[in-house]
């Protein structure tokens, strides 16, 4: 049995024991907040959709109580959306048919603290007993101080572990920042095409943000149909749907500098734009 938090929030769509949901897991997102995981790991929900070999894991780090709210939640609490939130998330988990969906609960002033490492701990717990084959967080490029806290503990979690305990990749995917600036060559493709109807299902649960006044649904799809096009300049589509990420994996060891590693992605970005200037001056 996993050690997490009191006001942490398991469920399971299927029904199964929570151990055999965890253990069985072969793809797991861990998020800022709920609706992150639908938008940045729908390529992995729908490879795992409808199959017995592989299951897509959810966790969801903080408890979301700062969303902005108008129309029907406009006189919401900080409580109250908390609730919504985590019955939004689990309509998801349901209709993604997720292994499980586990949401922890925490402020994001704890999540944004370098000092917590209870989540550190409590990440590495979820890890250690689902042994994934891929972790997809957020991106370290990410605009959204939140996203970046948790890529952060995430990676920390990761380095704690043994290195057999370890996924064989660790993806950081587009939410409040694309990553069309990464050069094509070390951008990783999520094929997000297979079932629309579910992608649109997954995005159209979060009400709560959606009446908020953001428009979530239309603008993650708009990404993936803009990526799909704009991937390539001189061929035919490939993909009808497509995010990118950033491979992650190397910063699971301790000597990798994270804050290096990124900005060696902009480095090399800003080098690939001089050279293509400088052969036409």
């Amino acid at each position: 049995m996993m050690q997490i938090s009191k006001q942490a929030v398991f469920y399971v769509p299927d029904g199964a024991e929570e151990g055999k949901a965890v253990a069985r897991t072969t793809h797991l997102c861990i998020s800022a907040h709920q609706d992150d995981i639908e938008f940045m790991a729908y390529a992995p929900i729908a490879e795992c959709f409808g199959r017995a070999d592989r299951w897509f894991g959810g966790v969801v780090v903080s408890d979301g109580a700062g969303s902005p709210r108008s129309g029907l939640y406009a006189d919401c609490s900080d409580e109250d959306m908390k609730a919504i939130r985590v019955e939004e998330q689990k309509k998801a988990a349901h209709v993604g048919e997720y292994s499980f969906q586990l949401l922890l609960g925490h402020p994001s002033s704890a999540v944004k603290d370098p000092s917590a490492k209870e989540i550190v701990r409590e990440l590495a717990e979820v890890l250690r007993a689902a042994r994934p084959q891929v972790v997809y967080t957020h991106n370290l490029a990410d605009k959204h101080e939140t996203h970046v806290a948790t890529a952060l503990k995430v990676i920390a979690a990761l380095r704690s572990l043994r290195p057999e305990e370890r996924p064989q990749k660790v993806y950081g995917c587009e939410v409040w920042r694309d990553l069309d600036w990464v050069c094509d060559e070390e951008k990783v493709f999520l094929d997000c095409g297979a079932h629309p109807n579910l992608a649109r299902s997954l995005s159209g649960v979060f009400d709560s943000q959606i009446a908020g006044g953001k428009r979530y649904e239309l603008a993650a799809e708009g990404r993936r149909l803009a990526n799909a096009t704009f991937s390539a300049s001189h061929a035919c589509d490939t993909y009808s749907a497509l995010n990118y990420a950033m491979d992650l994996s190397p910063l699971m060891e301790e000597t990798a500098d994270v804050a290096e590693y990124v900005t060696g992605y902009i480095d090399r970005f800003r080098a690939a734009v001089q050279g293509t200037i400088a052969k036409f001056l």
